[in-house]
């Protein structure tokens, strides 16, 4: 059945609650209601990351090609002639130079570097398509007099994503993004009298725009900081600031990342919904409640990580991150292999695992439309057991 924010949207003002309806972005290890999936763009890995090769070599020239050499013809020295008595004798003077050379490797930006951002006057692009997967069990009480079944939440999600970034300097870029998904969500329940409750969710879900700078980079040392504005559709309004530094350890750089932000929802209440019709045609939702009195919450995570090169066109990044995402707490890793032929085009294969989190045997609130008189209000409370998120995507990267 099709998915309409504003028929939920009505029905949940006249109880005081606005629902946040499924995930729309559980790329970011965050609850299913596409709220700790906010920033997303750090995937968008990017790069300031050298790479050299130098090799010397000797090579021995004749006096008479003296004028073709750049180094200056060595003194003479007393061990080039033989000392006579009375004289000094007319042997040859031997006057071969020696020319020592150096070749370097072109620098190279590596683009799927957590630390890139293009050069002033240069244009990042990452292109991410992804396939996003979340699902857990439940198991339903009512609190009057009901059936009390057992069911499971199944989302899955393909997403376009685009982040697109321009160099105002070396230093600083300004960042855009934007989002298409293409969703479906699912209540499956387990008596054989009620029928599964499902809905397809297609749109642009997701807007920002923002700034990043790159205020350190040495030799050894490289730092950035993006602060950005991102609109949720029917959702919230996100306020994100991501810092990452790291230190450079020969191919490798070791870094640590802490992200915030602040989400300032539509409504007071978010979490899982479907809406469609009941056997005699009247409008009829389902809402799991993450929280229910919450117009604004604030996430954190933080996490370590490397990226590494392994040869000239390979490369190889790893993420190990913990959040705190208001109503539950999750780790993840994550995990990505880069080829990348030339300077300016690169792609990026990742995939992103929930290894742990707090959702497992959390009371969760129920709200349902009553089939007796068509009113929508908390009916009891939901056990969640058995969470899991995953993703796994393509990023197609460039710079020009």
């Amino acid at each position: 059945m099709k998915k309409h924010l504003s028929v939920i949207g009505v029905v949940a003002a006249l109880v005081g609650v606005m629902p946040a309806l499924a995930e729309t972005n559980f790329g970011r290890a965050a609850s299913s209601a596409d709220l700790t999936g906010a920033p997303a763009v750090r995937e968008r890995t990017q790069v300031n990351y050298e790479k050299y090769s130098t090799r010397t070599s000797q090579k021995t020239y004749d006096a008479a090609d003296a004028k073709n050499i750049y180094y200056t013809q060595p003194a003479n020295r007393s061990a080039l002639y033989k000392q006579y008595a009375g004289g000094t004798s007319t042997a040859n003077v031997r006057t071969t130079r020696a020319e020592t050379y150096r070749t370097e490797l072109k620098r190279k930006y590596y683009l799927a570097h957590p630390f890139f951002q293009p050069t002033k006057g240069k244009f990042g692009s990452v292109t991410d398509l992804s396939y996003n997967m979340n699902s857990y069990d439940m198991a339903l009480t009512y609190l009057e007099a009901g059936s009390d079944p057992n069911g499971s939440w199944n989302a899955s999600q393909f997403s376009i994503k685009e982040d697109f970034s321009y160099g105002i300097t070396d230093r600083l870029a300004v960042l855009a993004m934007a989002r298409f998904d293409m969703s479906n969500y699912e209540f499956d329940w387990s008596l054989p009298e009620t029928p599964d409750d499902s809905m397809d969710d297609n749109g642009l879900n997701l807007l920002g725009l923002g700034l990043q700078w790159r205020f350190a980079d040495t030799e050894k040392w490289i730092a950035t900081l993006s602060a950005y504005y991102q609109y949720q559709q029917d959702i919230s309004n996100n306020f994100v600031l991501d810092l990452k530094g790291g230190y450079k350890i020969s191919s490798t750089t070791i870094y640590g990342l802490v992200r915030g932000w602040y989400l300032d929802f539509d409504g007071s209440a978010y979490g899982n919904g479907v809406n469609g019709k009941m056997a005699d045609g009247r409008d009829a939702t389902f809402f799991l409640a993450y929280n229910t009195d919450a117009s604004n919450v604030f996430y954190l995570e933080g996490g370590i990580g490397a990226f590494s090169v392994l040869d000239e066109d390979w490369t190889l990044n790893g993420e190990l991150v913990f959040g705190n995402y208001d109503w539950h707490n999750q780790a993840s890793l994550k995990a990505a292999i880069g080829w990348q032929p030339n300077d300016w085009f690169a792609l990026n294969l990742y995939g992103k695992i929930a290894l742990w989190d707090s959702a497992d045997g959390k009371d969760l609130s129920f709200w349902q439309t009553d089939a007796k008189d068509g009113v929508f209000r908390k009916m009891g409370t939901a056990n969640i057991d058995g969470y899991s998120e995953a993703s796994v995507g393509l990023q197609a990267i460039f710079m020009f």
